[in-house]
Parts: structure tokens; C-alpha cells; sequence
């Protein structure tokens, strides 16, 4: 699965959940935890178990987070439906990827599922908390990706997300960074934030595109407005995927340690970013965006 687009539908709102699913987002996330209030958990938690038997492999479930009373409940009904992924928020460090790792890894031999079909994402920056320890590297081979989430540590700081003039605040623009080098680290990739007004198209663009720049993989949407936009933001263009191609058939094709492309010397460095814009080409078919970055 491609993360570079992926919406958010409220599990127990089904004509949300048939819409989202209907778009062109790389993945769906139903989502049991905050637009879930704590009397219809339950029930949400059915409707998303009964979705992930009916559709395609791209549905992820954001679960409640650890300590809450339905965590486990979440766990229990959702990993033998097998979804693309579980999404935990509130991650507070890789003890918590530690332990949902595990916790997956017995419910997939109960269920009969293949080991390791389910992969992770996390929700890695929503407490200050979380920032204590964002080593996880080696952790578990699920997880594959970090994202950003802006509006909830904001407000565990106490502060506004964003300045008048839309940018971060201090400490919030700290820990997108932070999530930027610990995904790097960790080799996964790394997701923003959602933009939180639909009804800004020109804001989001210019977020998403920074966001590419900046070594995002993908962005959180929600709303099917929004995805349009940012698919374009992180889908590389042609002359991009041309120039990571001729960089593979160069030095890896060619078993040369560096090469002479287009007048310049590329090496290693030019080969880990080549498989990067090839990993995040348009498919087959697949219109290639226009003006967009890797």
C-alpha cells in the first residue's frame, strides 16, 4: 500500500465510510477513537470489523489508544478481518509499538492469518510525552509509518497548532521534525498532519507541497476534497521517475560505485533517493501528477 494519501471516515457513519472507500485515497482509515463517541465504541468497532470483511485490502482501523477500556476490545474483533493496517494514536513510544506487535502476532495465529499481515502506523506525536523516546528503529518489521499529528499536541501543549500566518508554532514545527528523522531512521515512511479546513484549498496545497519537499511520504486527509491535492504533492512527475530510473540502470544495473548523469556524479546517496521517487511512481495506468515534488 501507498501512503501518500489516506482519509479518514468515521466507522459508525456508514454513507462516510461508502464514500471514502468509492475515492481515490491510497488507503481509508476507520476510525473508532475521537470521532467516535464513547457510547457508540461498540458499535462502531462492529461496523468496521463487517466493512473490513466486504472490501478491498486498503482499509486501516485506527484503534483506540492503549489504557482505554476498548483497546483490547478493538484488537480482539479487528485483526481476524484482516485490515491493511491498525493505526494506534496516542503512541507514547516503542514500548507501544513493542506491545502491539505482539499482541498482533497472537491474534493473527488464532485467526489462522499469514505472520505479519497486518502492518502498523502510528500516531507518534500527539503527547509531549511521546517525544521522550522516538527510537524505533528495529522495533517490529509491521510497522511502516510515522505520522505527524499537529492538532492533538497542540493541544496537550496548551497552544494554538498554527500562527495567524497558518505556519506551526514553535513547539509543534519541533516535533515535525523530529517525526521527519525518526521515520528516516526507522526506515518508514513518514505521514503529515491533516489540514484542518477543507474549505482552503490554496492552504492546503501549500502545506502539502512544503510537506513534500521537507521528505514526507504521504498526508492525513479528511475530507475527499482534499486528496486530489495532495495525491498530485506526493506523486513524483515523469521527468523525475525518468531521472531515478537512469540513476538505478546507472549504478545498479551497471554495478558502478558512481557514474556521470546529465553532466553531474551520482552515487549511493542518488541511488537511496532514485528507489524513494520509484517507490512513490504513479502505477500503470495511473495519471502522473503535474508539478509535483519527491
Amino acid at each position: 500500500m501507498r501512503l501518500r494519501s489516506l482519509l479518514f471516515a468515521p466507522a459508525d457513519a456508514p454513507r462516510k465510510v461508502e464514500k471514502a472507500v468509492a475515492s481515490a485515497a491510497d488507503g481509508v482509515i476507520l476510525d473508532l477513537e475521537d470521532s467516535v463517541a464513547p457510547a457508540a465504541k461498540a458499535a462502531a468497532r462492529a461496523e468496521a470489523a463487517a466493512a473490513l470483511r466486504a472490501r478491498p485490502d486498503h482499509l486501516i482501523v485506527r484503534i483506540n489508544p492503549r489504557g482505554t477500556p476498548w483497546y483490547l476490545d478493538d484488537l480482539a474483533a479487528l485483526v481476524p478481518a484482516r485490515p491493511a493496517a491498525i493505526l494506534l494514536p496516542k503512541c507514547t513510544g516503542p514500548a507501544d509499538l513493542l506491545t502491539l506487535s505482539a499482541q498482533i502476532d497472537v491474534l493473527e495465529a488464532a485467526g489462522g492469518l499469514p505472520a505479519g499481515s497486518v502492518a502498523v502506523l502510528l500516531l507518534a506525536t500527539e503527547t509531549a510525552a511521546s517525544l521522550r523516546d522516538m527510537d524505533y528503529a528495529g522495533v517490529s518489521p509491521r510497522l511502516r509509518a510515522l505520522c505527524f499529528g499537529a492538532e492533538d499536541l497542540s493541544a496537550d501543549l496548551g497552544i494554538a497548532p498554527r500562527r495567524g500566518d497558518g505556519s506551526l508554532a514553535a513547539p509543534v514545527a519541533a516535533a515535525r521534525g523530529r517525526l521527519l528523522i525518526a521515520a528516516a531512521a526507522a526506515g518508514v515512511a513518514a505521514v503529515d498532519t491533516p489540514f484542518p479546513d477543507p474549505r482552503d484549498p490554496a492552504g492546503l496545497r501549500a502545506e502539502t507541497e512544503a510537506a513534500a519537499v521537507d521528505g514526507f511520504s504521504g498526508k492525513l486527509c479528511i475530507h475527499p476534497g482534499q486528496l486530489e491535492a495532495v495525491t498530485a504533492a506526493f506523486t513524483p512527475p515523469p521527468e523525475r521517475v525518468a531521472w531515478a530510473r537512469e540513476v538505478v540502470r546507472l549504478l545498479e544495473g551497471g554495478g558502478a560505485g558512481v557514474a556521470v548523469l546529465d553532466g553531474r556524479m551520482i552515487d549511493i546517496a542518488h541511488l537511496k533517493l532514485a528507489r524513494r521517487v520509484l517507490a512513490m511512481a504513479p502505477d500503470d495506468g495511473e495519471p502522473a501528477a503535474r508539478g509535483a515534488r519527491s
